[in-house]
């Protein structure tokens, strides 16, 4: 279908026990809809992409990378693939429930959202290993980023295409759409959805992705208040060491006036790294500054988002 109300994208990883449980379900679900559905397939090495070929309808398309690239990498391809005025995002472990889907349509035309993002009420997952661990992410991100959703880990959410398709997704920042997605200037909220216990295969996280997390969350924090203007944090980082070096530096070149002899004083040291760090943390700041100006310039991005505009009773979007 050329342009379809909504577009579901899946990721899949290994997942050929979930396929024909996934597809009929999600068959099921949005057979009263116009709907397209694109299926990532991220380099499984199992079975999951004979059997999405065996199952897929004619409203399906299978985009096969050659490797795995990870979930952010797929669902990026996936949105950039759609062609849905909605778009929506799952995981392909059957953990999410394809029949929430109209009811989030539903909720965020009716409404007016820009993304209703799934709440997770009754998650079926070990505490331990899963529950603690998210919930603790959970309330550092929300703290931190100031975007206040109570479940970054439900991938279950509907975008308007246009946000959707702005987010600008790399590395791993799946977890921090929610942010991505208000750094577009989009209206959110959250609804309790079905959680369902993994049936087949094994989860693809672990503990080890705490680290991951806290290094993306400081990127995020950057991105939300220094992304177009970098010189702020590193130009007043740098003036700050600056100005201290400059003041250890006079107070040693006064006591060395004064007769002492300053050498080998653990302070000179310091002076000397205040100095070059404030120099370099300056110097860096411009650099970026250059780097973000021909980030916009050489791809005609504009610094802006303009939602609507009014002329003579006519709208325009």
């Amino acid at each position: 279908m050329a342009h379809p109300e909504i577009s579901v994208v899946v990721t899949i990883f290994n997942e050929e026990g979930n396929i024909p449980p996934l597809l009929e379900a999600i068959y099921a679900a949005l057979s009263s809809l116009s709907y397209e559905l694109i299926l990532v397939d991220d380099g499984s090495t199992d079975r999951s992409l004979e059997k999405m070929k065996a199952l897929a309808n004619e409203r399906t398309k299978i985009l096969v990378f050659n490797k795995n690239y990870g979930q952010t990498t797929a669902l990026a391809a996936g949105i950039d693939h759609s062609n849905g005025q909605y778009i929506v995002t799952m995981d392909g472990d059957l953990q999410n429930d394809p029949s929430d889907i109209p009811m989030m349509l539903e909720m965020a035309k009716k409404e007016d959202w820009d993304v209703v993002a799934g709440r997770r009420a009754n998650r079926q997952d070990g505490f331990v290993l899963r529950k603690l661990p998210s919930k603790m992410a959970n309330w550092l991100i929300r703290t931190t980023t100031k975007v206040y959703l109570s479940d970054y880990g439900c991938s279950l959410r509907i975008y308007k295409a246009q946000i959707a398709q702005n987010m600008g997704l790399y590395g791993e920042l799946h977890r921090f759409i929610p942010v991505l997605a208000r750094q577009e200037g989009a209206r959110m909220t959250e609804v309790d959805v079905k959680h369902h216990p993994r049936i087949h295969g094994t989860s693809k996280y672990g503990l080890s992705r705490t680290f991951k997390v806290i290094a993306d969350l400081i990127l995020m924090l950057f991105f939300q208040k220094y992304f177009q203007r970098p010189i702020h944090i590193f130009g007043t980082l740098g003036l700050l060491s600056l100005a201290l070096g400059v003041l250890v530096n006079f107070y040693l070149l006064v006591v060395k006036l004064m007769g002492e002899d300053i050498w080998g004083r653990p302070i000179l040291l310091v002076g000397s790294i205040l100095v070059l760090g404030g120099i370099q943390l300056i110097t860096t700041g411009i650099v970026a500054e250059i780097i973000v100006r021909t980030y916009f310039e050489s791809q005609n991005k504009k610094t802006y988002t303009v939602k609507a505009t009014h002329q003579g009773g006519q709208e325009a979007s």
